[in-house]
């Protein structure tokens, strides 16, 4: 680690002008006018698909736009965006036939259930049952007019079986559930119920019954904005909806009713049924494939000169809008003490110490014990994580589950199937050391900070400038150019113009550009001598 820390010198290669300012941080009055320019002008919040944000355009009065004018360009793109989709479509898909119990106007009394496996292969070794029904009872406290009226934790040593606990535990839980009083609802903590046992605990207990997938997709529901967060949703519920689905069917089956066919179409209800859920599923994964299309459409068209992405990843709460707030100084940005407070992508515009500009993408929580099934309805916004120039590991390390935390995140990013050298050059991030008494750092590699209090962040900065030089092969120049000749239009056209120092005696100018080693290749071939 102690090779990213040393400071990064502004020329990397050689061939480049030795005649140019050796230092990033040392420049002309006029840089630091730039600076101040920057700092007046607030980077609003983009409220953006994945990548929809695209390249930053200089802040430079000669030939760019002002951050808050790219923030606009932002808002127009998402505009294309929309009209990809009408929104009543969206809204149509996102409301109807939503899994009984999924819905805005949800109120539930929740008693907590945590089967705690004592041996084989699914019990957990990197946590405690204590420590996962804290969560469990944080995902419940999330939801507004939600309360956790009750909770237990029950030794079981047959989680797979039907009724999940034995029966001598099984009766004892169904006693103490019908002798608490106010109880509408029973969330048991885990990954994901079968349709028997949802059905077989919702009539014993005679309360609607969740596992984690359904209270994750609860608070999904709540908090989604943008459109592909709702199709996204939708998609996820398209499994619950099926297994409800042949509970109703099982239902009609006993009473006599199941098998009837429905008028003269020769389908039975179950047949039927099956249609419209098939129907609402394609047209859910086509609505998310005109928006990948038109994103990846998006990206392309800004290749050549689309700024550094960095990707801000991590377990749900774990700070990272806080540090994203505190690396951009984006007042706009008001980070929330809760689970999955981040559901819809957003971009945020920050400077490095070399006055390179980067975008960080504010991406959505993981969270422990999901089905893959939900992991996948999200592909769309977590495919944003594959296109990163770097990606930013940040970690509760006040967390008494940090460790399992890491070990998920990177469980996830394995099966998202991401590229190896994102993965080797992903920095760990340790924040919130504020919250850590006598707080020692025991593991290599990695960078502390404290987010909220601002500690720790010039250093971050440092290393994130030398893995974005490195990741994109840009370098960071200061081109002395003739304003007689197109050698500034050429830059603009080709780099990221960052400054420009204009000297009129002269009728030359200092353009600090950021610049890949291929375009100045070009640049010196096309202006010799130069």
């Amino acid at each position: 680690m102690s090779t990213r820390l040393t400071a990064l010198p502004c020329l990397l290669a050689s061939g480049f002008p030795r005649g140019s300012r050796s230092s990033c941080r040392a420049r002309a009055h006029t840089a630091d006018s730039r600076v101040q320019q920057l700092q007046e002008t607030p980077v609003r919040e983009l409220q953006l698909l994945p990548h929809s944000a695209g390249r930053l355009p200089s802040p430079l009065p000669a030939g760019g736009r002002t951050p808050e004018e790219f923030s606009s360009s932002g808002h127009q793109e998402e505009e294309e965006e929309e009209d990809v989709i009408d929104e009543r479509e969206v809204e149509e898909l996102f409301r109807a036939q939503a899994p009984a119990g999924l819905g805005a106007d949800q109120q539930h009394r929740v008693f907590i259930v945590h089967p705690n496996v004592k041996w084989g292969r699914q019990k957990q070794h990197l946590t405690t049952a204590e420590l996962m029904m804290a969560e469990a009872v944080g995902l419940v406290n999330t939801l507004e007019n939600w309360s956790v009226v009750d909770k237990i934790i029950l030794s079981t040593k047959t989680p797979q079986k039907k009724n999940i606990f034995g029966k001598g535990n099984f009766q004892t839980l169904t006693d103490i559930i019908r002798q608490t009083a106010g109880i509408t609802a029973v969330f048991v903590n885990v990954q994901r119920l079968s349709a028997l046992s949802e059905k077989e605990f919702a009539e014993t207990w005679g309360v609607k019954v969740f596992d984690r997938y359904s209270m994750v997709l609860q608070i999904f529901r709540r908090n989604a904005r943008t459109k592909a967060a709702k199709l996204q949703i939708s998609l996820a519920e398209i499994p619950l909806l099926r297994s409800r689905l042949r509970n109703e069917m099982a239902n009609l089956d006993q009473q006599g009713g199941g098998s009837r066919y429905i008028g003269g179409s020769g389908e039975t209800l179950m047949e039927v049924q099956q249609r419209l859920l098939k129907e609402r599923e394609m047209k859910i994964r086509s609505a998310l494939e005109k928006l990948r299309r038109k994103r990846h459409m998006l990206r392309s068209q800004r290749l050549n000169k689309e700024f550094p992405i960095v990707s801000v990843l991590g377990y749900t709460n774990c700070g990272k809008t806080t540090l994203i707030k505190a690396l951009t100084g984006d007042s706009a940005l008001q980070p929330r003490n809760q689970l999955f407070a981040t559901l819809d992508v957003t971009v945020h515009a920050g400077q490095l110490p070399c006055h390179m500009t980067v975008l960080y993408v504010d991406t959505i929580g993981f969270l422990s014990q999901l089905p893959h099934q939900l992991i996948e309805s999200f592909s769309a916004t977590l495919e944003d994580i594959k296109h990163s120039d770097l990606l930013l590991h940040v970690r509760d390390i006040s967390h008494p589950e940090t460790v399992n935390q890491k070990v998920n995140v990177l469980s996830v990013l394995k099966n998202l199937q991401i590229p190896d050298r994102l993965i080797s050059s992903m920095i760990e991030v340790h924040n919130k050391i504020d919250l850590v008494d006598n707080y020692q750092c025991t593991e290599p590699d990695v960078l502390h900070v404290s987010a909220l209090a601002e500690r720790g962040l010039d250093e971050l900065k440092k290393v994130v400038e030398e893995e974005i030089i490195t990741s994109t092969g840009k370098h960071i120049l200061d081109l002395t150019v003739d304003l007689g000749t197109p050698q500034l239009s050429w830059l603009h056209r080709e780099a990221t113009v960052q400054d420009v120092q204009v000297d009129a005696d002269e009728g030359s100018a200092v353009v600090n550009v950021i610049i890949s080693t291929a375009a100045y290749g070009r640049y010196k071939k096309q202006f010799p001598g130069r």
